[in-house]
């Protein structure tokens, strides 16, 4: 599958590149529809993932509420705090196991964080639409070029 990532995701930023000309939604973050299009075989991990964005996105919201986060501070915020949410949703879930379990885990490092901007810039079901729609539109492309490779 590493493989596969690098022409996900130049897949994916064309796809979101059309997705805004034409509707003016882009997914929630330039790189995560080929990131996800990749998981979509594993939906606990999506979901996981998409968890811990809004995880993220509640945490700074509440948080600007008593400190001044704007700006680059609060896209530094969003993408720290989607670290730290990441982290412990890995942990939750894979427990103490050794060695852990990555079937059921939250995608990428600082993927949360930058679907937290995407839910912040424009709220959390127009991202969440685009980058699911995206993210299939990828996957989709991605069976008719790497066809039998792509496997679940």
């Amino acid at each position: 599958m590493n493989e596969l990532l690098p022409l996900s995701i130049g897949i994916g930023l064309a796809v979101n590149l059309l997705l805004v000309e034409l509707f003016g939604l882009a997914a929630a973050g330039l790189i995560i529809p080929g990131y996800i299009a990749l998981e979509l075989t594993r939906p606990l991990s999506v979901a996981l993932t998409l968890g811990g964005g809004l995880c993220t996105y509640l945490i700074v919201q509440t948080l600007s509420s008593f400190t001044i986060v704007y700006g680059r501070r609060r896209t530094v915020a969003m993408i720290l705090v989607g670290y730290l949410v990441g982290m412990f949703l890995r942990w939750a879930v894979a427990g103490l196991e050794e060695p852990p379990n990555v079937e059921h885990a939250v995608i990428g490092y600082i993927i949360p964080g930058l679907i937290a901007i995407g839910f912040d810039r424009q709220g959390l079901l127009q991202a969440t639409a685009a980058l699911l729609t995206s993210s299939c539109i990828v996957r989709l492309i991605l069976v008719l070029v790497a066809g039998a490779e792509l496997g679940p």
